[in-house]
């Protein structure tokens, strides 16, 4: 049994918090379970939730996560085996540095992302690798959905379906609804930023790329959600698949929208308002994405309300025994049932879940080696196992023969 801290007490941090104390109670994974954040408030009124669910009992903490010196010091007061990094991506690299200072293991959700410019990429944690590998700890990287999950699939479709893959569509559908005239499903800023840019696929060897939202294709999507509009975006995960899945041709991330959605963000965009550069108001530099996140829903406050299901999943053609073959390996989640569960939508469960599992597979010795990892580098078999048996089952259907 291990001790953990959470840093962040979000939309997603709920569902960790919840997910790891059903894990202590279930199997013991972890003993002790910490849980911080820059508002101490929210922390506890979590806390008190995840004791009236579960009867586990966490502890709480306040802590400014761009602040390494007051990082260390919470760590050395408490402690732990794992730092689970649930905070925004610009402060990753701030969590990496206490973690090491304190001799920790580290995780999170979401690769590194400057603040100033909204662009994905690895290298800045990659960096950090001969350092956690010399201090003998393990930093697990975008132990999500997406990634996190999409990136395990693939190892386990490479592991047990193909030889070789050709082509990888990971493709991330949202068909629940809100009823809000506009709403994101996780942090507004980081959802704008992501959905804003441009889009990004990896084709024969380099990176082509397209205007935000231009590319798009109709897929038929199971377990009766059907067809669906979705649009070519870069994603994180991408980058790291096609460095760790050799022979790879094509690789591409899709994501639905709803045409509400799209409007809204078409003329936000106009007026300015997805800016992520200051601008001067009243004497003051703010930013219009910020500022724009301030008001709309918190996506915590959109559980209640929020119908319907997620279908996340690699869409992956290749080769099996000299053969092409094509599979999709997925999960579909209903958002009522996460809610029922953990007071959560099910993009904060999808995320949170995982994040879980990962801290176990880590402190249980299953994952845990020096080093900086992508998840498609460890035995995706015993994480695939626990992330069903936790509340994401899954599966994978050949579709060879439909084509």
């Amino acid at each position: 049994m291990a001790d953990i801290l959470i840093i962040g007490a979000g939309g997603v941090g709920s569902v960790v918090a919840h997910k790891c104390a059903q894990a202590a109670k279930k199997d013991g994974a972890f003993a002790r379970i910490t849980l911080a954040s820059r508002t101490l408030a929210r922390c506890r009124d979590l806390a008190a939730q995840v004791r009236e669910r579960t009867g586990v009992i966490l502890d709480t903490a306040q802590v400014d996560a761009d602040d390494v010196p007051a990082l260390c010091r919470l760590i050395e007061k408490v402690r732990p085996s794992l730092v689970l990094n649930i905070a925004l991506p610009y402060q990753d690299l701030h969590i990496m540095d206490a973690c090491l200072e304190c001799g920790v293991n580290y995780l999170d959700t979401a690769n590194y992302e400057p603040p100033e410019t909204a662009h994905f990429e690895y290298k800045w944690q990659w960096a950090y690798q001969e350092r956690f590998a010399k201090a003998g700890l393990c930093a697990l990287l975008g132990s999500g959905f997406d990634p996190g999950v999409t990136n395990v699939f693939a190892a386990w479709v490479m592991k047990h379906e193909l030889d070789q893959v050709e082509v990888l569509d990971i493709i991330d559908c949202n068909a629940g609804d809100h009823g809000q005239p506009f709403a994101t499903n996780f942090n507004p800023e980081i959802n704008i930023r992501e959905v804003t840019a441009r889009g990004r696929y990896w084709e024969r060897g380099e990176w082509v790329e397209t205007d935000p939202l231009a590319w798009r294709m109709d897929y038929d999507f199971p377990e009766k959600i059907g067809h669906r509009m979705c649009y070519l975006m870069y994603h994180e995960e991408l980058e790291s698949l096609v460095r760790n899945l050799p022979g790879i041709r094509r690789a591409r991330f899709w994501m639905t929208f709803s045409e509400s959605y799209l409007n809204h963000l078409k003329v936000l965009g106009n007026v300015g308002m997805t800016r992520i550069d200051p601008v001067e108001f009243h004497g003051q530099q703010i930013v219009p994405v910020q500022f724009l996140a301030r008001l709309l829903p918190d996506p915590a406050s959109l559980g209640p309300l929020t119908r319907g299901k997620t279908c996340i999943g690699n869409r992956m053609q290749g080769v099996k025994d000299g053969r092409k073959k094509t599979v999709y390996i997925y999960n579909v989640c209903v958002h009522e049932d996460c809610y029922a569960e953990v007071g959560s939508q099910a993009i904060s469960y999808t995320t949170g879940v995982p994040a879980m599992v990962g801290a176990k597979m880590i402190v249980d010795g299953t994952w845990n080696k020096p080093g900086v990892w992508n998840m498609e580098q460890m035995d995706p078999d015993p994480f695939l196992k626990d992330l069903a048996a936790y509340g994401l089952p899954w599966q994978c259907v050949d579709l060879t023969d439909r084509e």
